[in-house]
């Protein structure tokens, strides 16, 4: 009999699509299907309490779906490097794969287990299954990686085009099955008080779920994605972002599904893609990014520690109602619309001129697609001290932002609704509505409803003036 094969998923819960398990499947040998559980490795980057939640549910999945082939999805939990080892031993395994992990912690680990093995006679082969690109594939002209994105991206289309996806496994031989712990046990779901109900009713975590979303955004929500996208009460986004961060689409899915409905919408998706494989190039050049600024003349900034107003972002209690939706969104749903989390994210680091770094762990633990290179890469851009950041004198006014974006204040009624009877002239600024509007509208500012807790006017030049010092 032949040795068995491990398949070590990680961010990769699917099977199509997946280098690894493909590869692992043509080799012939009988397959031990693995998760490990290892909340050691990342250090303060362990999985937040929304991740945890999706991770659960999409282990569920993929466990069903393997067990349809006739292989048991096994769990273990604990160092990465022992259980692999343990398992070669216990299982004989002849072979392991799996599909590359880009996180640094991830990237160290993995080269030392694949050094380890290899010295042993395995075999071990690693694949990209998350990504179109290589992030070490592209240089600029100097060689070097690059920091812009616009040239990235180009550099992008003109590559050869990414490989069309692999189809699913049709049949799985599987080895002896070694012992699995039960999910239960992981103690991923929360217990009491249960904050989960506002994900159960916005998502449902698996790849059957990822792909119909994907079919169903290329199908009816594309074509209008370029305008749609930047209105918050709309399903102009395609809301594939978790999906995508657990592995339950892949990137080359997305491509060909979209590449094949081509249009201006479709061109603006696929440039969405592209800024996500850009944050990838960023963070595998820079494996100190989550931490620390791209540009070193941030390393002196006047940052405040201001805790309250920290609380008051996090909880969406700031008096301005774009703000405030969109971070009880956040907390509801585990997710926020992308123009609301420029907005919000402007707010922290300019209006109250906390940390950057503050507000990324924040969204690290209650966002249900959390992703290293993505959240530091959007909250070092919206900071102005990343790669191709957004300028530092771009501080974006919420009553504008809500005024443009969510005109009609539907966005803001389903997130505070304290609100929701308030004329839509002075929905995005209550503070400037007549007395005899708010109280028709049950509203008493600063009891039902807070006041602003900074001046736009006043945060602004604050803001304009700390930011200036950087540039002397």
């Amino acid at each position: 009999m032949n040795a068995p094969a491990i398949v070590w998923f990680r961010n990769d819960l699917r099977l199509a699509d997946h280098p690894a398990l493909d590869a692992a499947a043509r080799s012939g040998a009988p397959l031990v299907a693995l998760y490990i559980h290892d909340d050691a490795s990342p250090g303060d980057w362990r999985r937040g309490s929304a991740s945890r939640w999706w991770l659960h549910h999409s282990l569920e999945s993929l466990a069903n779906d393997l067990a349809k082939l006739g292989v048991p999805l096994i769990l273990r939990r604990g160092d990465a490097q022992f259980v692999i080892e343990e398992l070669v031993a216990s299982t004989g395994a002849g072979a392991v794969y799996w599909n590359r992990l880009y996180e640094p912690w991830a990237m160290r680990r993995d080269s030392v287990i694949k050094a380890n093995l290899r010295s042993r006679g395995l075999r071990v082969e690693s694949f990209n299954g998350a990504l179109l690109f290589e992030p070490s594939a592209l240089r600029n002209k100097s060689g070097d990686p690059f920091r812009v994105f616009t040239p990235f991206w180009r550099a992008c289309l003109a590559a050869v085009p990414p490989e069309a996806p692999l189809p699913a496994p049709k049949k799985l031989t599987p080895a002896p099955a070694p012992a699995s712990d039960a999910l239960k046990d992981w103690k991923l779901l929360p217990t009491k008080p249960d904050w989960s109900g506002g994900l159960r009713d916005a998502w449902r975590p698996g790849e059957a779920a990822a792909m119909a979303r994907l079919k169903e955004f290329a199908r009816a929500d594309m074509k209008h994605y370029k305008t749609a996208r930047d209105f918050m009460a709309k399903s102009g986004v395609s809301r594939l972002s978790p999906h995508l961060h657990f592995g339950e689409v892949s990137a080359r899915q997305c491509w060909a599904v979209v590449d094949a409905n081509r249009s201006d919408g479709a061109s603006a998706f696929l440039r969405e893609i592209g800024w996500r494989e850009f944050c990838y190039h960023l963070l595998v050049a820079n494996p100190d990014m989550p931490e620390r600024a791209l540009d070193g003349r941030f390393a002196d900034f006047p940052w405040r520690d201001d805790p309250k107003a920290l609380q008051a972002w996090q909880r969406g209690k700031t008096g301005y109602p774009l703000i405030d939706a969109a971070m009880r969104e956040l907390w509801q749903t585990g997710y926020q619309h992308n123009r609301a989390r420029m907005v919000s994210a402007s707010f922290l680091v300019k209006h109250l001129l906390i940390p950057w770094q503050q507000g990324e762990r924040w969204f690290w633990d209650t966002l249900v697609d959390a992703d290293l290179a993505n959240n530091s890469g959007g909250w070092q851009w919206v900071a102005g001290c990343g790669a191709d950041a957004a300028p530092y004198f771009r501080v974006f006014n919420p009553v504008i932002q809500g005024e443009k974006f969510d005109p009609d204040g539907d966005y803001v009624r389903r997130y505070v609704p304290e609100l929701g009877k308030l004329d839509a002239r002075y929905i995005h600024r209550p503070w400037e509505a007549p007395a005899e509007l708010l109280k028709a509208a049950g509203i008493t500012l600063g009891k039902t409803y807070p006041k602003p807790i900074v001046d736009h006017a006043t945060a602004r030049d604050r803001a304009l003036a700390a930011f200036a010092k950087t540039r002397e």
